[in-house]
């Protein structure tokens, strides 16, 4: 049988191991903040915001970020119905009710026309997750959110490298969060960041980043919230420092991938792959082939095929409202449509040319049956 190829994996080498090493040995007492303090700030330059708040996972920068925005139970916040779990479950912990909405048929992001719609008094919020790199229409949500008086949300978890019309994912909204998750493209294990532009949400979610200790508290061990424990660890840090040293080259990497696919399998007939828009550059986070009804290719078909050539394949994420715990929203078409005829491909940053046309070989042979 041939080698198996994963589908994601990360880029380590001597760099994050020689940080972590140091961090292990050197990261303690006065100097147990050091290399998180070096990835907030390598973080916060690179994508050009003015503050950064290193997690222990995006969900946790989510949480955050939406209590220190005074989400509370009973309101609602809009979001595209197709998201994976960790999107919504803030809203639900918050106990807010998370409103799900279609998404676009060209970039598998939340629809800002249905958003609009959704719109209610007890609306509070709306995210915008840039899905597997490709970017939302920003200006049109911010200028909805602008309308309506309602903050609009990053979830750029996906998309680390994605720039829309110069501006880099994440950099938008009222705030941004970012994974850093072992599938990522950058890595710290597990880990988020929380990032924003304003200075009075960030006070908030820095206290309440720390059990809700304010900065300006003089009181020992004395909380003037009741905050959260998010923190990123000082030896996740190390890694992540070591990966912003090398996002550049992280991120064209999964540019290359996505292209080779792009060139040879786009010209199939019914095979569509992720989009970039004029004046965008997409982060490629996670190549995905997305193919047309006519063709017959189904998830379960693809799963099967990759499986049978020891190829590990992701399936297009569930849509959240057809989960046990949400009401079903069936009209929500595209996003219960899409996912029937959609993978997403191998795309580690060390896969080889030849492990590249195996997955590409399985697809024409489905295309072609």
């Amino acid at each position: 049988m041939n080698q198996r190829i994963l589908y994601t994996k990360p880029s380590i080498t001597e760099l994050e191991v020689r940080y972590a090493t140091d961090a292990a040995a050197n990261g303690w007492g006065e100097h147990c903040y050091d290399y998180i303090n070096r990835f907030e700030s390598a973080f916060r330059q690179h994508l050009g915001v003015q503050y950064a708040i290193a997690t222990s996972s995006c969900t946790g920068a989510l949480h955050m970020g939406l209590a220190a925005l005074g989400i509370r139970p009973g309101e609602e916040v809009i979001l595209a119905d197709t998201n994976w779990i960790a999107t919504a479950a803030p809203i639900v912990h918050l106990g807010a009710k998370p409103v799900f909405v279609d998404i676009l048929e060209d970039s598998w992001c939340i629809d800002p026309e249905q958003a609009e719609k959704a719109i209610t008094p007890r609306t509070k919020a709306i995210i915008a997750t840039h899905l597997y790199g490709n970017l939302c229409e920003m200006d049109r949500l911010l200028a909805i959110g602008e309308k309506h008086g309602i903050p609009i949300i990053e979830d750029a978890a996906e998309a680390i490298g994605s720039i829309y019309h110069g501006k880099r994912a994440g950099s938008m909204g009222r705030f941004g969060v970012f994974s850093f998750h072992g599938t990522k493209t950058i890595t710290t294990g597990e880990g988020g960041m929380f990032v924003t532009n304003d200075a009075d949400l960030y006070e908030r979610v820095l206290t309440l980043s720390n059990h809700g200790r304010a900065r300006g508290q003089t009181k020992q061990f004395w909380p003037d919230v009741v905050g959260f424990k998010y923190k990123m660890s000082n030896l996740q840090a190390a890694i992540g420092c070591a990966q912003m040293e090398r996002i550049g080259e992280l991120v064209a990497r999964k540019r290359e991938i996505l292209a080779y696919y792009r060139e040879r399998l786009e010209k199939l007939p019914g095979a569509c792959l992720n989009p970039q828009s004029e004046g965008t550059v997409n982060g490629a986070w996670m190549p995905t082939a997305v193919f047309a009804p006519e063709t017959g290719i189904t998830r379960e078909k693809l799963l099967a095929a990759f499986s049978k050539d020891n190829i590990d394949a992701r399936v297009f994420f569930w849509p959240l409202s057809s989960l046990l715990m949400f009401d079903q929203k069936p009209a929500n078409y595209r996003a219960w449509d899409i996912p029937k005829r959609a993978i997403n491909l191998p795309s580690y940053h060390d896969i080889t040319e030849n492990e590249l046309d195996r997955v590409c070989a399985v697809i024409r042979s489905m295309l072609s049956d």
